[in-house]
């Protein structure tokens, strides 16, 4: 299943899952109040909620069924409990670092490595990305993600994969020259990417993937084109790291919630710091970012200048 949050043309948000593609099923209405309106709260009991979704049996004409061309897709969870993204897929992580004269570390290769970014700045598809006033050097970052549907804590990489819910494209975006100068702190990222993260355009369930799994992931080719030019190129399945590993870091200690985005880092030539000046210029206002991978859509966001925000 597709799951979606989207906004009627009488300005109500709702969510549900899409119905062959064309239609999105309002889930809260078209269960008669059995499901809830939002897919946090459908996250608490994702199991239960999940079952109860499959044995609607829904049509297009059905209360609560609505074309696409009627709704307006947001961010499939336009608030998520928490947002961790990881440094997960070594072509990335090697290429990126000897582009700014650095050698890999050995701590990189002994446990996967994540920063905490800003939850309360999600962008959904179509949606326009604000460049921060001081950025010259903004970038995008062509990613996986996994949505947390089970509480949990110590969870081990064999046993993770019952506390996925599903996957969806996520776009890290970032302000690289504020990036470079906090980070000589030595205190990660901060102000260099906790101005937007867009994910979408829906979540698919864990369980649509499974036919193609492969190695530590699954074969997704994911590309990222801008204004059209196709940049970057890649796929999931060269992952260094598994979700599962990734899960396993995350909840040592620490219990993990229902609504928790886990990020997978980008991956290999999945965004300009990689790639280089000489193959694209930094982004600027007017250029459409559009990200792909297989089976979970297609994520196209737009620059603004600061100046043109409403």
């Amino acid at each position: 299943m597709k799951f979606v949050t989207f906004e009627k043309k009488d300005g109500t948000i709702s969510a549900g899952w899409l119905l062959n593609n064309d239609y999105a099923v309002d889930m809260y209405e078209a269960s008669g109040g059995k499901l809830p309106n939002n897919l946090l709260d459908f996250l608490l009991n994702s199991k239960e909620n999940l079952k109860k979704a499959t044995l609607l049996p829904l049509t297009n004409t059905e209360i609560g069924v609505y074309p696409l061309s009627e709704l307006c897709l947001m961010a499939p969870l336009p608030v998520p409990r928490s947002f961790r993204d990881f440094y997960a897929f070594l072509q990335h992580v090697k290429t990126a670092r000897e582009n700014r004269g650095l050698e890999m570390i050995q701590e990189w290769y002994e446990i996967p490595v994540f920063y905490f970014s800003n939850h309360l700045a999600i962008k959904g598809p179509e949606e326009e990305i604000v460049k921060p006033k001081d950025c010259e050097w903004l970038d995008y970052e062509l990613e996986i993600a996994c949505i947390i549907g089970k509480e949990g804590v110590n969870i081990q990489a064999d046993k993770a994969e019952e506390y996925i819910f599903g996957y969806c494209i996520l776009n890290d975006w970032s302000a690289r020259d504020l990036q470079s100068k906090e980070m000589k702190v030595g205190l990660g990222p901060a102000k260099g990417k906790d101005f937007s993260t867009s994910i979408g355009p829906w979540i698919v369930t864990k369980d649509e993937l499974a036919p193609f799994k492969e190695g530590k992931g699954f074969d997704l080719p994911m590309q990222a084109h801008v204004n059209g030019r196709l940049l970057s190129n890649g796929n999931m399945k060269d992952l260094y790291y598994s979700f599962g590993e990734m899960i396993e870091r995350a909840s040592a200690g620490v219990t993990l919630y229902p609504g928790e985005i886990i990020g997978s880092g980008t991956v290999g030539t999945g965004c300009l710091l990689e790639l280089g000046r000489e193959v694209h210029r930094w982004l600027a206002p007017g250029d459409k970012v559009k990200l792909e991978i297989a089976h979970l859509g297609v994520l196209q966001n737009t620059i603004i200048a600061g100046n043109e925000v409403k």
